[in-house]
């Protein structure tokens, strides 16, 4: 069983930047694909980005990519999401996620990972 816990929400003005944290309890963190979600109020969740447990491999939406960074630190099993030029449209609560792999290189899109984190609120005022 996988544990996730998400911190580094909160207020931000527009242009600015934030980087939030999912420390995961379980010794086989580095065997597991990691994801970041998020779910605007009145909206579905939707896929921000993931990489994969080698950590060779990350897949952003077309909506933060070059703005926002996934990595991993296995000694430490963190994962980050690093979020520069925040826009309001990025309001929402990031959930982190976690999906065991056989395949060192897989990662995922999708929502049907194994397990969630409770989520972290981050809100780009105008």
């Amino acid at each position: 069983q996988v544990q996730l816990v998400e911190s580094g929400g909160g207020l931000v003005q527009a242009g600015g930047s934030l980087r939030l944290s999912c420390v995961a309890s379980g010794r086989t963190f580095r065997t597991y694909v990691m994801g970041w979600f998020r779910q605007a109020p009145g909206k579905e969740r939707e896929f921000v980005a993931t990489i994969s447990w080698s950590g060779r491999r990350t897949a952003y939406a077309d909506s933060v990519k070059g703005r926002f960074t996934i990595s991993k630190d296995n000694v430490k099993n963190t994962v980050y999401l690093q979020m520069n030029s925040l826009d309001p449209e990025d309001t929402a609560v990031y959930y982190c996620s976690a999906l065991p792999a056989a395949n060192p290189d897989y990662y995922s899109s999708r929502t049907d990972y194994a397990h969630w984190g409770q989520g972290t609120q981050v809100t780009v005022s105008s």
